[in-house]
């Protein structure tokens, strides 16, 4: 039994989930024959991963698989469960490995650096729109990686001379809020950083960003399928 964990919400994860379920098949494990898996999601509350965890560790899984939030908080809870992640930071940083070459412990998986990326994401905006005298960032405050995102991003943008305003969203009604305010503020263009709740809102966000006319830089492709109708 395999427990498939993310901090995230059912409803924008299905690609997500048909990828994994592809993943085992093409090693021969075919869901309901070969194998079960126990999905659950936190919705973007991650306080409730702690909980959702255990239950997990009840039925019992073998293995659980999960996000950044969702393997922090399944290594707080067992030594002895293998733990496999899919983060955009590093997984060093994070808290979740002793090293890159010896991850050591139960815990494995594979990082996107997206995280690290910020500053470059920054610098290409910035080609983009060289005449843009403020860019906006949106970022989620409760993800594990977002504090170091935003501050390298903050450190490209001193050293770039670019100003910058960071816009933290805890809820998809502070998304619409927050686009009031970079409007108004006369952001020129859009960075869209880290966190479960940005990505799970990229819909939204794309949305608005298209019909406010701001240029946006996104760390994944997911947004731009997000933007295709």
């Amino acid at each position: 039994m395999i427990g498939f964990l993310r901090s995230t919400s059912s409803a924008d994860s299905g690609h997500l989930t048909a990828a994994f379920r592809q993943g085992l098949k093409e090693r021969g494990f075919v869901e309901d024959q070969d194998c079960a898996i126990e999905y659950r999601w936190a919705d973007n509350q991650i306080d409730r991963l702690p909980a959702l965890v255990a239950d997990l560790l009840r039925r019992p899984v073998a293995v659980i698989v999960g996000n950044t939030p969702s393997a922090l908080a399944a290594k707080a809870a067992t030594m002895t469960v293998p733990i496999v992640f899919a983060t955009g930071g590093d997984p060093v940083k994070e808290g979740l490995v002793a090293s890159l070459n010896r991850p050591g412990g139960n815990v494995t998986g594979v990082s996107f650096m997206s995280v690290e990326l910020g500053a470059k994401h920054l610098g290409l905006l910035r080609e983009l729109r060289p005449g843009a005298a403020r860019i906006a960032v949106l970022a989620d405050p409760k993800f594990p990686n977002t504090k170091r995102f935003v501050s390298e991003v903050l450190a490209a943008a001193s050293a770039m001379g670019q100003q910058i305003e960071v816009l933290y969203i805890s809820s998809n009604r502070e998304i619409d809020t927050a686009f009031t305010t970079l409007v108004q503020g006369g952001a020129g263009a859009l960075l869209a950083g880290s966190g479960g709740l940005v990505y799970s809102r990229r819909e939204q966000i794309v949305a608005l960003a298209a019909q406010h006319s701001i240029p946006a830089m996104y760390i994944s492709r997911d947004y731009v399928a997000a933007g295709v109708w």
